[in-house]
């Protein structure tokens, strides 16, 4: 289940890649995420319901045909990798009660 929607700010909480998929994503994925960074959601990948991908705006890779899907995408990152940025949610609270303060 993602706990987040395309615009919203999410956070990188695992970067790791396992040592032996190391050459196969530095493959398909030439541009990788950084733990702790901040990103914003451009997309999402259903692959066919079979494993949900997330896009980012900061991060994109070429296109690549997936055999499993049977179509040419972007590679999508896992979304279990992302969290979705606690402080930003309380600013975005913030905002919308100064916004509500300023129409009193």
């Amino acid at each position: 289940m993602v706990n987040y929607d395309v615009g919203d700010t999410v956070y990188c909480v695992d970067d790791s890649i396992s040592p032996d998929k190391i050459q196969e994503i530095s493959q398909d994925m030439p541009n990788w995420v950084s733990r702790d960074k901040k990103y914003i959601v451009r997309g999402f990948n259903d692959n066919n319901d079979i494993v949900v991908g997330v896009l980012l705006e900061e991060v994109k890779n070429p296109l690549k045909y997936f055999k499993l899907v049977n179509r040419m995408q972007e590679p999508a990152f896992a979304t279990w990798r992302f969290k979705k940025s606690v402080s930003d949610v309380e600013e975005e609270s913030e905002q919308l009660v100064k916004e509500l303060l300023l129409t009193i």
